[in-house]
């Protein structure tokens, strides 16, 4: 789909379901105002005395008939349109889904969280809202205008002209002016919405810093502030929607007046009967009621703008990173295959920059890592460590140059990039449930025994067995159960269950103690014998185990060499190195 088309792919696809609903809308309306019509002829005629019972049994079998039909044809009219809506907010959700899920490797550092569960969360509730408040509502109000003008033409055509007017202004122009007030503060309101969802979102990812700081209160204050202020336009919005209700009663009340008089001067013309009047009169009623949602609906618009803009925003993302549709993908059987064997990892020439506007985050940055290589890439922040790391993850396109694994293009494999590479990065997720269900989720196959080995590998098998739940004890949430350093052996022991060929080491040990970092860089590099590694690091411990260290800044490379080589050629690298060298950083 392109990326504009939100709606339109949906309209096309359900246009049959939606003319049903609409036929089921007006059939619902037109039964309401027969059943009102009866029952204002029913009364008249029983107010009239009549002589028999059997003057008035059909009215009577009538008004029974449009009351049940009228609840009925409204249970089927709900059922068919939530159905449908409910169909395409099924296939919104897959769509929005397919758009994020390749991102998922980069999603924290372009997209803000509170944005991407404002979009999950309100945008897509929005557009279920386009089909049930906007669109149904309105055709049937503009259908049943043409209709009830129409009928009203056969007996007066004067005055079906003159009420064209009054209800005119219910269906064009007081949702026009309606629409010009609430506008700007539509988007403002859902702006404003959409804004305290981040902020509370990151407040309550960051609660404990705040705490710490002992700054709480400015955070509470400052959230109070932002919350008043879009209250006070919601209350705004809600004050215009009470004038435009009134607006429209009165609107109503002044066109049953009209109806009254009418009717009264048909019968005294000897147009109509005396029983037709309350009739008439009456089937003003359920007719308004089709006309006085439509300003709510027409409202609405400015919200559905905005949810509409994010999601393009989104998918233009999306397409700016490289997530085009015309890429030939590699078949799942294919890097099976190439995953099982030895596996030749070459970045040639790449650079790279998210769009046109931007800084090179990476320029002519080449490298060559055969099968049991291991290459530690150095470098501060900034430097364009964490963009290559997602170039050869295959979740960016290079702007130009090629990334390769085994001859196969590395953003050509998309999703299937874990059968043939494993992460292991500085903040693994742990879930809420088993041990062995945390390091099960490297190999979902895996059988016990193959995971109480890589629990063995990884040095954690004796505090888990002494546990008294032993593999079934509950990690509870985050993994907080067990320290930092347990915590990235169970992220460990996951990779280890996916045996894959090359394996990213994103700074899995930051935030550690220098004893615990020692302990888990020497289990890292004992586990790891045979394959690819590729190591991301802000500092040199280890590097003397390395094949090849590469020190990057500004998206090219600096230096590169083994750690013998540098320290013989390179008095910077000497200098890094002497910064990092303490007793109790070293591995021993």
């Amino acid at each position: 789909m392109r990326e504009e088309s939100w709606l339109r792919p949906y309209v096309r696809t359900y246009r049959g379901r939606f003319l049903i609903i609409i036929a089921l809308g007006c059939l619902t309306l037109l039964t309401a105002s027969m059943l009102m019509f009866t029952s204002g002829f029913l009364i008249s005629k029983a107010a009239l005395r009549p002589e028999n019972i059997l003057m008035v049994y059909v009215p009577i079998v009538l008004v029974r008939t449009f009351g049940i039909g009228r609840a009925a044809v409204h249970y089927v009219e709900r059922l068919v349109s939530h159905d449908a809506v409910l169909r395409i907010v099924s296939l919104m959700r897959t769509r929005l889904y397919r758009i994020l899920e390749p991102q998922a490797l980069f999603i924290s550092s372009r997209f803000r969280t509170g944005d991407v569960l404002g979009v999950l969360s309100d945008d897509i509730q929005y557009l279920q809202d386009v089909y049930l408040r906007t669109v149904f509502p309105s055709v049937v109000a503009l259908v049943m205008y043409i209709a009830s003008i129409a009928a009203l033409g056969w007996f007066d055509i004067k005055f079906a002209v003159f009420m064209a007017l009054y209800i005119f202004i219910l269906v064009a122009v007081l949702p026009w002016v309606s629409l010009l007030i609430t506008k700007a503060k539509s988007r403002l309101s859902k702006q404003q919405r959409s804004g305290l969802y981040s902020k509370l979102t990151d407040a309550v990812l960051g609660m404990s810093d705040w705490v710490i700081s002992g700054r709480q209160s400015h955070f509470l204050a400052a959230y109070e502030a932002d919350e008043r202020e879009a209250a006070r336009v919601n209350s705004q919005l809600k004050s215009w929607a009470r004038w435009r209700q009134l607006i429209g009663q009165v609107v109503i009340g002044l066109s049953v007046i009209s109806m009254v008089v009418w009717a009264a001067r048909e019968y005294a013309g000897g147009h109509i009967p005396a029983t037709l009047i309350a009739a008439f009169v009456l089937v003003m009623f359920p007719i308004m009621d089709a006309f006085m949602p439509v300003s709510e609906a027409i409202e609405k618009i400015p919200s559905y703008q905005s949810s509409l803009q994010r999601l393009r925003d989104i998918g233009r993302t999306a397409g700016a990173d490289g997530t085009e549709e015309n890429v030939s993908r590699v078949s799942a059987e294919e890097v099976r295959r190439m995953a099982a064997s030895d596996v030749h990892l070459t970045v040639q020439n790449v650079s790279f920059r998210y769009d046109g506007a931007s800084p090179w985050s990476l320029q002519d940055v080449s490298l060559d890592l055969p099968q049991g290589k291991r290459i530690a890439i150095i470098g501060r922040s900034g430097a364009g460590k964490s963009t290559l790391l997602k170039l050869i993850e295959g979740a960016l396109a290079p702007s130009s140059g090629t990334v390769r694994l085994n001859g196969m293009d590395a953003f050509a494999i998309g999703d299937q990039m874990p059968q043939a590479v494993s992460v292991l990065n500085q903040s693994p997720h742990l879930f809420d449930t088993t041990v062995a269900n945390n390091i099960r989720l490297g190999d979902r196959d895996a059988e016990d025994e193959d995971i109480r080995r890589a629990a063995g590998q990884v040095k954690l098998d004796q505090l888990i067995e002494s546990l008294p739940l032993g593999y079934k004890t509950p990690m509870h949430e985050t993994g907080q159960r067990f320290s930092g350093g347990e915590r990235q052996r169970i992220a460990l022991a996951r990779v280890l269950l996916q045996n894959n060929p090359v394996v990213i080491l994103d700074e899995p040990t930051v935030g550690l103690d220098p004893r615990t970092e020692n302990d888990l860089l020497a289990t890292i590099l004992d586990t790891m014998m045979g394959k690819s590694l590729v190591w991301v690091t802000h500092h040199l411990v280890g590097a003397e185990h390395m094949d090849e260290i590469i020190f990057m800044e500004n998206g090219r490379i600096e230096m590169r060499g083994s750690h013998a080589e540098l320290m013989a050629t390179s008095e910077r690298y000497r200098n890094l190195y002497r910064l990092d060298r303490p007793e109790a950083f070293m591995v021993k």
